[in-house]
């Protein structure tokens, strides 16, 4: 399981997140059979989450998610994250791969592409806030740096770093935040500038470890860990885990959105239906009863659009408003559940 700490440098100047997401990367490589490259361009994308979620959301029910569209071969990447450190995504095409750069590197930048950073804000009572960035170099890092300058108005330097063994597996993950607060001083930020100068925070933690990256990065601005055991986190840190929203329930209910002969079609051919979740790549069968057991929903007659549907614990699901999206009024009366 990966960790996440946070504190204040600077006299209070500097707000400090730092995660080890080791764990958690290699769990998102063999859920989706990560490329090597894949693996790094996914794995600085959930650090990244986590970091944002740690300075941006405000309470538990909230949510953030990061939308990498660009036009490399990578096809683009979703991940979404939350504050109690939980962390789910995928990449659309998570098992191409490029040539290492010519300095040795894994070449992140050009399978994610340019293009744009889409953040998704999903607040307490559901409605979300959305704003939108170039993607600058696809490097991850860097664009979420400029994606908090930009949108957000907080300066701040964000290192990511993926470390693979020569299995491919995750030999290190991990990254820092740093947000510049007002008040800093000049001397203060100069002096981390060049902390951060050449650094890699992969190799730093694979040399120190977690605490020693983050004192080195921050020598001379006097850093002081924040006590999360107010917060009931007794290891004062936050765990950091691979952890998606899905399970057989809501896979269920997913067969519904197909109409009853679709699904019937599904039983005559395969026997049945698999789904496949693609945020964590979970797979869940059903046999024929459990298929039929969805005969009872209520659709649209002139546009098929869902207006009724009984879950597996005996609720409905119904439609909200009285209007379908194609115009007609949504009519239930005399229906199961009405």
């Amino acid at each position: 399981m990966g960790r996440i700490i946070r504190g204040l440098a600077a006299g209070g100047g500097l707000r400090v997140i730092a995660a080890e997401t080791t764990d958690v990367v290699e769990e998102a490589r063999l859920r989706h059979g990560l490329s090597p490259t894949a693996t790094a361009a996914l794995g600085r994308a959930l650090t990244g989450a986590l970091l944002l979620a740690q300075l941006l959301l405000k309470t538990p029910r909230e949510r953030i998610a990061l939308r990498f569209e660009g036009d490399g071969p990578l096809g683009g990447m979703i991940v979404e994250a939350a504050l109690d450190g939980t962390v789910r995504g995928y990449a659309k095409n998570p098992r191409v791969d490029l040539p290492l750069r010519g300095d040795g590197k894994l070449d992140v930048g050009a399978l994610v592409g340019r293009g744009t950073l889409q953040v998704d804000r999903t607040l307490p009572n559901g409605e979300v806030y959305t704003s939108r960035v170039e993607l600058r170099s696809g490097e991850v890092a860097e664009d979420l740096a400029y994606y908090l300058f930009q949108s957000e108005q907080t300066p701040a330097a964000v290192l990511l770093g993926v470390r693979l063994q020569a299995s491919g597996a995750v030999d290190r993950a991990g990254g820092m935040a740093i947000q510049v607060l007002p008040g800093a001083k000049e001397d203060e930020i100069a002096r981390l500038e060049g902390n951060l100068a050449g650094v890699s925070f992969s190799a730093l933690l694979k040399e120190k470890g977690l605490e020693g990256a983050v004192g080195t990065l921050l020598e001379g601005l006097g850093f002081e860990r924040t006590d999360l055991r107010a917060l009931g986190y007794s290891g004062n840190e936050i765990p950091a885990r691979f952890q998606c929203r899905c399970n057989r329930e809501k896979a269920l209910e997913a067969l519904v959105f197909f109409t009853p002969g679709e699904r019937e079609e599904m039983i005559v051919k395969d026997g049945g239906a698999e789904v496949v979740c693609h945020w964590c790549n979970e797979h869940y069968r059903f046999g024929p009863e459990e298929i039929r057991s969805l005969v009872s929903e209520v659709r649209c007659p002139d546009c098929g659009a869902l207006w009724l549907y009984p879950k597996e614990d005996g609720t409905v699901v119904r439609m909200e408003g009285e209007t379908c999206r194609c115009g007609r009024k949504v009519e239930l009366k005399g229906a199961d559940g009405a």
